[in-house]
């Protein structure tokens, strides 16, 4: 009997370390070890909040007409169904100040053809996003990559009315987001980038923060999850933003550069094979759609400014050229999210909704950080204005909403 008792504990035993293993196995393989303690150590956000909760939606888009190496027509029919069906969708809906849902095309420099910007210009200058810096580079060095953002910041602002000029120092202004998710040579093979000062040098050219995460289950992913915050960079390795200083109110800018993530966890309620929670990574498209049940724990998940709770920030990503997620994006589901957004989150007693561009993020992101309360719609531009582009249109819906 007591040898009996022995086998079925060593079996079980047994059964308990195969199953470490498969975790173990299973959490390496999409490369939850950076994060996922983070993730378990999270502090939700303080019970008693401030109401109303001001929650500013930001959808910024790593836009890349020539994705998959298409041709021309390709690429121009992609832009123009982004410009003719994003009119249409965006115009069915308006947040509590009277605005349609903003776009960030975070455009990429090494795919630029002036027409396919110049389109784009116009959708924004109507008053549908802003532009900004998406870039692809491999094995860069530091004099090239400055050469590269310089002329392409330039090219921008004079041919298509993009990015602000800072009021004090007059320098150009522009949000980032790395391609191949590898900001500051992050990637565990160095392959996708080259160059360990990244961060700095963003700074020096004008980067008001970064926008490229969250980026999992890439390993270039952050310990430092579902935050806001300075990252200081270290020239002598790569991934310096892996963890950071958080925004706070009453606090300073410092480091290097600001890093503004989306939110990240696990999804319990779409389990792989009825067991594995999927990695909720804010990303949307075809096999993500963005269902209510998604925009509830996007909000649930509180990204804020240290001491502001009450104005809450939801950044969502996506590919938006690729033409198998383009009627996710610009159809039915993009509908359903914007109707539920404006349904749960635009009471005006419990929720105000804010449709906000990258830019607008920052502008309001620094309002909290310098003590600001109240409407944040009246801090979109705290330090930088609209750019040229879209002045006239930013003018306009400030008018509407006031």
């Amino acid at each position: 009997m007591i040898g009996q008792v022995g086998t079925v504990l060593l079996l079980f035993a047994a059964l308990l370390v195969l199953c470490g293993l498969a975790v173990t196995a299973a959490i390496r393989a999409r490369n939850m070890q950076i994060w996922l303690g983070s993730y378990l150590r999270r502090r939700r956000r303080p019970a008693a909040v401030e109401e109303p909760i001001h929650l500013m939606f930001c959808f910024v888009d790593h836009f890349e007409p020539a994705w998959g190496k298409v041709d021309v027509p390709t690429q121009r029919a992609r832009v123009d169904r982004w410009c003719r069906d994003y009119r249409a969708l965006a115009s069915a809906h308006r947040d509590a100040d009277g605005r349609p849902p903003q776009h960030s095309f975070f455009y990429p420099e090494e795919e630029y053809l002036e027409e396919h910007l110049s389109k784009l210009a116009a959708l924004c200058a109507d008053g549908y996003g802003e532009i900004e810096i998406h870039l692809h580079h491999d094995d860069d060095t530091e004099d090239n990559f400055k050469r590269t953002i310089s002329r392409f910041n330039a090219l921008l602002h004079e041919r298509h009315g993009a990015l602000p000029r800072d009021p004090a120092t007059g320098q150009l202004r522009f949000g980032f987001i790395h391609g191949n998710w590898s900001l500051d040579n992050s990637r565990a093979d160095g392959r996708w980038c080259g160059i360990n000062n990244e961060l700095i040098l963003l700074r020096e050219l004008g980067c008001y923060a970064d926008f490229t995460l969250p980026s999992a289950p890439s390993d270039t992913q952050t310990s430092m999850i579902n935050a806001i915050y300075y990252a200081t960079d270290d020239p002598l390795r790569g991934k310096s933003h892996d963890t950071g200083a958080p925004v706070r109110v009453g606090g300073k800018a410092s480091g290097d550069l600001m890093i503004v993530q989306g939110p990240l966890g696990l999804n319990w309620r779409e389990r792989k094979f009825g067991v594995i929670p999927r990695i909720e990574s804010s990303d949307v498209r075809r096999n993500c759609p963005p269902t209510p049940e998604r925009v509830d724990d996007w909000v649930r998940t509180g990204i804020h400014v240290q001491g502001r709770p009450e104005w809450v920030f939801v950044k969502v990503h996506t590919h938006g050229t690729q033409e198998r997620d383009m009627d996710t994006l610009l159809g039915a589901s993009a509908h359903a999210m914007h109707r539920h957004l404006e349904t749960r989150y635009n009471d005006g007693r419990h929720y105000v909704l804010h449709y906000v561009t990258a830019r607008e993020v920052y502008n309001i992101i620094k309002a909290a950080e310098a003590g600001c309360r109240g409407n944040p719609h009246d801090y979109r531009d705290h330090e930088l204005p609209p750019p040229p582009g879209v002045a006239g249109a930013h003018a306009a819906s400030r008018r509407q909403g006031a």
